[in-house]
């Protein structure tokens, strides 16, 4: 079952899936995101990996446009700490080919590295090759 936000205009801004042969959680994130975009996304991301008892997640941000380090501080002080408290464990990260989104992408990694596992990744499928990994290293 996939879940989809909107923006006010009826645009998608993420697509939520989860994976139950993988048993991780997908975000698709599209377009130029907010700070209020990013706040509703990811709580609704950790609505569904609590829902699947799930502790691997991949946040494509391929398709982002633009920055979005103005969420960063929220992301480790806010989300984080509810994300690990409920069983995240790691984070494949595939970032936008955009540079400026790459920067948001590494600043958030150094700011959640001591609370999960999270690898920045240029593709899905090294994303999944590296869960995939972890799962099994951790026996799941």
């Amino acid at each position: 079952m996939e879940r989809e936000l909107k923006t006010a205009a009826g645009k998608v801004f993420l697509s939520i899936a989860y994976d139950a042969q993988n048993n991780w959680v997908y975000n698709n994130w599209v377009g130029n995101q907010s700070l209020e975009s990013i706040i509703l996304g990811a709580n609704a991301c950790l609505e569904v990996l609590a829902a699947h008892n799930c502790a691997y997640l991949i946040n494509d941000n391929r398709r982002v446009a633009g920055q979005w380090s103005q969420a960063n501080e929220w992301i480790t002080h806010d989300w984080t700490p509810r994300a690990v408290a409920q069983g995240l464990t790691h984070m494949a990260h595939v970032i936008s080919p955009e540079a400026l989104a790459r920067l948001s992408a590494e600043n958030m990694s150094k700011r959640v590295s001591s609370s999960f596992e999270m690898e920045i990744f240029a593709d899905t499928e090294s994303a999944k090759e590296w869960l995939k990994q972890a799962q099994e290293e951790n026996g799941n």
